[in-house]
């Protein structure tokens, strides 16, 4: 397995501003133009811009292989390729049909609500603190059968799993490494209890139905269960909590979007399709070529790194039209914010469903929805996300 420190792949020299990382698209359009597949010799990488290009990659799993390391070890199904990563998929795919999904609505609304009614009487809000980060954690928690006194323990270990680095500095990036593996074990030692509770007293959750499913005679090992729940946490909460963060910032930049949506509720899904792509949660996943391959003229080499900039991709002129214009009601919208073909994001309908619900609820119950006056916005230290690292507002009622 090919080592690859995430943090140096997708940190472009380009992006040396506060300013260019909150608005990296300028950037990605040069490089569309002038160098859309293009070598990169200081972070020892293939760059690739184009839609076309990028969704090649995403899609030809038997070229472009997803088995890598990250920061620490997960034997995931992000890091797996078939025929294994069909198996897994097959079998933790039972807890996440559209019935499934469908049937959890009810509970979300509720905690939004919840959410929504501890910021009513105050008149602004830290849109991740208050809403972005607990929405999604809670719901996985409640997934996972995570008792409700748990829950906050659960957040603080699930912010460090998502922890980004700031720095790709060697001793930075090994002090996060250190910090997540010691919160990876944490997490494997609880869940473990509650696996093995479930394993004799089985509930209505995700754990109890990994634990019985079964295809072909083949059932999950713990050690899979417990790597599929740990990515659960991770991969749930910094996308949904990046894709409801995202629409609120562009809620205060194009203030029409407000208008629109709260005159007419309908239009919500349609513009949580065009918030992940005008402002993709995931900028940049990467890839190890299998083989040698030819892009745009360029020749890749086999073990060469691959980074697919979906950031860059979704907002290709060649495949939509007026991209650099939010359409709330945009049709057709082939965005690849949750990737492509097998490792297509398996947690998708879910953090569509909590940013579509999140959205009503604030256009529900808010007016005049404001960035706060004099706010400093920081970029996530994750470089291959897209998000902020607080966005505080204000609201009329």
């Amino acid at each position: 397995m090919k080592v690859v420190n995430l943090a140096s792949v997708t940190f472009m020299k380009e992006l040396d501003t506060l300013e260019k990382k909150l608005n990296p698209f300028p950037i990605y359009e040069e490089f569309r133009k002038h160098s859309p597949v293009r070598y990169d010799q200081e972070r020892n990488c293939w760059d690739i811009f184009l839609y076309e290009d990028v969704d090649y990659v995403l899609k030809h799993y038997e070229l472009f292989s997803s088995e890598q390391q990250r920061l620490i070890r997960r034997d995931n199904m992000l890091r797996m390729d078939p025929p294994r990563h069909k198996q897994l998929r097959d079998l933790v795919n039972k807890g996440f049909t559209p019935r499934a999904i469908k049937e959890l609505a009810p509970r979300i609304q509720e905690i939004t609500e919840q959410l929504i009614s501890n910021v009513l009487d105050q008149g602004e809000m830290k849109i991740i603190d208050d809403m972005a980060m607990p929405l999604p954690v809670i719901v996985i928690a409640d997934l996972l059968g995570v008792p409700a006194e748990d829950r906050e323990k659960f957040k603080v270990w699930s912010d460090i799993l998502v922890k980004g680095v700031e720095d790709p500095q060697p001793e930075v990036y090994e002090a996060v490494k250190r910090e997540q593996e010691d919160v990876h074990q944490q997490l494997k030692e609880y869940l473990s209890y509650i696996l093995e509770r479930r394993r004799f007293h089985p509930q209505d959750d995700i754990i109890s139905s990994l634990l019985s499913a079964e295809i072909d005679g083949n059932k999950l090992t713990e050690t899979e269960i417990l790597d599929f729940s740990i990515l659960l946490l991770a991969a749930g909460n910094e996308t949904t909590t990046n894709l409801i963060t995202n629409g609120v910032r562009l809620m205060t930049e194009i203030p029409d979007i407000q208008r629109q949506a709260k005159s007419d509720l309908s239009l919500i899904p349609s513009m949580v399709e065009e918030v992940l792509r005008y402002y993709s949660p995931v900028q940049a996943p990467s890839r190890i070529a299998k083989q040698d391959i030819e892009l745009q003229g360029e020749s890749i080499k086999k073990g060469d790194i691959v980074v697919a900039w979906v950031g860059s991709a979704n907002r290709d002129e060649a495949k939509f039209p007026a991209a650099n214009t939010f359409q709330i009601d945009r049709k057709p919208n082939q965005h690849l914010s949750f990737g492509k073909g097998i490792h297509f994001c398996l947690g998708a309908p879910l953090a569509r469903l909590e940013a579509q619900i999140a959205f009503e609820k604030m256009f529900t119950h808010f007016t005049n929805i404001r960035l706060k006056e004099a706010a400093q916005i920081k970029r996530t230290p994750a470089p291959q996300m897209f998000g902020v690292v607080e966005f505080p507002i204000t609201f009329s009622l």
